[in-house]
């Protein structure tokens, strides 16, 4: 049986290249509680939410108008026996044209049903795609959770965390 990644896939009426801008503004549709650079080829960045969700995330391919890919370095969830459970997977956006608009298909690479955080997965990246990154692209104003009063991320905090 083939691996079922979780996919959400949003079409917008402004260009690729206005949709690969707005992928890149991470903090504009994912949170504001993400430290590091998210628009630059092997630039690493760390994404929080409480102290409950901890990712370090590297991108891996920035191809404008066509592709954004991430690889998932390290991963805590307060949350899940596997506290790991995002650890090297993938996510990638590809952008296409489609009669005229631009089409965003996000796939979370490794993110499948049988993943205890699944369904909390689901519903938080269908919010965040379909919701917060696709008004982002159409308004310039997406949904982002917003910054927290003080930053968990330090030097060490995953490995002390697992």
């Amino acid at each position: 049986m083939k691996q079922q990644d979780f996919t959400a896939t949003i079409l917008v009426d402004q260009t690729p290249q206005e949709a690969y801008k707005a992928i890149n503004n991470v903090r504009g549709w994912w949170s504001e509680n993400i430290e590091g650079d998210t628009d630059k080829p092997g630039s690493v960045f760390n994404y929080h939410y409480k102290d409950v969700h901890l990712t370090k995330i590297k991108v891996m391919a920035l191809e404008p108008g066509k592709k954004v890919s991430w690889h998932v370095l390290d991963n805590y969830f307060q949350f899940t026996k596997d506290k790991e459970e995002w650890k090297n997977t993938d996510i990638v956006f590809d952008i296409t044209p489609k009669n005229g608009k631009t089409e965003v298909r996000f796939t979370h690479q490794g993110l499948t049903p049988a993943d205890e955080c699944f369904d909390i997965c689901h519903d938080a990246w269908t919010h965040y795609v379909k919701d917060s990154l696709r008004d982002l692209i159409a308004t310039g104003k997406g949904k982002p959770t917003p910054k927290d009063m003080e930053s968990v991320f330090n030097e060490g905090l995953l490995a002390r965390k697992k």
